[in-house]
């Protein structure tokens, strides 16, 4: 199994240019160094099936939410939202799928300890609470890199061998994480 770190809004000017703004707002407020944004996927190989497990928009890729590998959804930015399929996310676990931007991840796939056949398993259990917000009481927000961190989290991967390259910076991942050790319990 291969964890990808992917620079936020490969492939689209938008999300890239609303990133920057939204980390340089951050970074000032917090007295400390804007850095890149990264969000993270999961590939799993399993008995000679390549899953790519990942959180996005539900209208930003073609098919069903069966052909998509959905296992769920949540609503962005505030609940009532989610009504709108605008501003809806959905995590998918997608045999045989497409990791956009794949070619951008920095430092190529990197490889985890976490046993595939968990989070094969774990996934289809992931909570749904609103993305970009902390409705978990974390102390961070949910997104893409929350879900990675948690399924690591939970299926054996020793998490703190794993962080964002270096300069970079993956809002989410320590709510994961928190989540994942509030579970175990």
């Amino acid at each position: 199994m291969d964890l990808f770190w992917l620079p936020l809004g490969a492939g689209g000017w938008s999300v890239r240019r609303n990133g920057r703004v939204l980390e340089a707002v951050t970074s000032r407020l917090a007295g400390r160094p804007a850095q890149a944004l990264v969000h993270s996927a999961l590939v799993v190989r399993r008995a000679g099936v390549r899953s790519v497990i990942e959180m996005g928009p539900v209208w930003n890729v073609p098919g069903t939410p069966a052909e998509r590998g959905s296992v769920g959804t949540g609503a962005v930015g505030i609940r009532w939202l989610g009504r709108s399929r605008w501003f809806r996310y959905e995590v998918r676990c997608w045999p045989g799928g497409v990791l956009p931007d794949e070619a951008e991840a920095l430092g190529g796939p990197r490889p985890t300890t976490a046993d595939p056949a968990l989070v094969l398993r774990a996934v289809r259990t992931v909570p749904f609470p609103t993305w970009g917000r902390d409705d978990l009481c974390t102390g961070g927000v949910w997104n893409s890199n929350s879900l990675t961190s948690w399924l690591l989290g939970r299926c054996g991967q020793d998490t703190e061998l794993v962080r964002p390259p270096s300069g970079c910076r993956a809002p989410g991942w320590d709510a994961g994480l928190v989540l994942a050790s509030r579970q175990a319990h």
